[in-house]
């Protein structure tokens, strides 16, 4: 398999907190969500890819090459989209068009313009005096306008009406076609992930807890409702974690063909993206 990203036992140790031997690789054509709660390390995966900080251990290859050596060529087939522009705010649009230009070999100035329109950005207005959801569309049309292969998205969707992000959304799919374009598209919206990514990796205290196809995932994982007394019964070894209501536990497990096998009296519920994070947080990992 071919694949556009590929990260190897990466570290990166701060006070306080510490990512740990990183481990996952996304495949030409998909798109990768990056899930985690606020300070689990996304970001952090997001700067290292970037080099915008120094990685402490581990290895990060970007459409085969090193990150590092062969930096200047990545980053002219990458498209980023991060929490702030870094723009000076009284830049306008026309103003960006330009310097992009001088920046990417392969700027266009029709894909900047058609992004643009098809956001209802104006040319005219100084970033400052645009919107926070304006703001992130620009970022999203400047990501897109030099036609790279790779785009790297930090929670891209955050702060966009409904329809919107759906439009992105689609867009982002558009993108992913040809398959040989791919995505790592970091939010906290999962429900944007249900509708479109390929591939979950989820990130949890600075340590990957499964980087997995996003089908498997919806596949494997189930819900189980019982009584204290069954809760004792299932098997420990595909129990995720639990919660307890006022009249029942409900139990996260990850194999549940084994589950509907050995357990026919339970009900197994299925489960989605965001479901499976909490699970993980609030009722403990095994």
């Amino acid at each position: 398999m071919d694949y556009i990203l590929n990260i190897e036992n990466l570290s990166k140790k701060y006070e306080g907190f510490t990512l740990q031997e990183v481990n996952f690789a996304i495949p030409k054509g998909v798109i990768m969500g990056l899930v985690g709660e606020n300070g689990a390390g996304k970001t952090t995966i997001i700067k290292l890819i970037l080099n915008l900080i120094k990685k402490d251990a581990g290895k990060i290859q970007v459409f085969g090459l090193d990150y590092l050596q062969e930096e200047l060529e990545i980053k002219e087939r990458i498209g980023v989209v991060l929490d702030e522009s870094g723009f000076y705010g009284d830049l306008r649009g026309k103003d960006i068009d330009l310097i992009m230009s001088n920046i990417y070999k392969n700027w266009s100035h029709s894909d900047f313009s058609y992004f643009m329109e098809k956001f209802e950005l104006p040319f005219n207005k100084p970033i400052k005096d645009l919107s926070k959801g304006m703001k992130i569309k620009l970022s999203i049309a400047i990501a897109m306008s030099h036609k790279p292969d790779l785009l790297i998205l930090d929670e891209p969707t955050s702060g966009l009406d409904p329809i919107v992000r759906n439009e992105i959304l689609d867009i982002f799919l558009e993108f992913i076609q040809d398959e040989e374009k791919s995505i790592l598209f970091s939010t906290h919206i999962t429900s944007d992930l249900d509708k479109i990514a390929d591939y979950i990796t989820f990130v949890h205290r600075g340590k990957i807890v499964f980087s997995k196809d996003r089908e498997e995932l919806l596949d494997n994982y189930g819900v189980v409702k019982c009584r204290q007394e069954d809760l004792v019964k299932l098997d420990k070894e595909i129990v995720v974690g639990s919660q307890q209501n006022r009249y029942s536990h409900e139990v996260l497990i990850k194999d549940k063909q084994l589950a509907q096998v050995k357990y026919k009296d339970m009900i197994i519920d299925p489960v989605n993206i965001e479901e499976i994070m909490l699970f993980y947080i609030r009722g403990g990992i095994r």
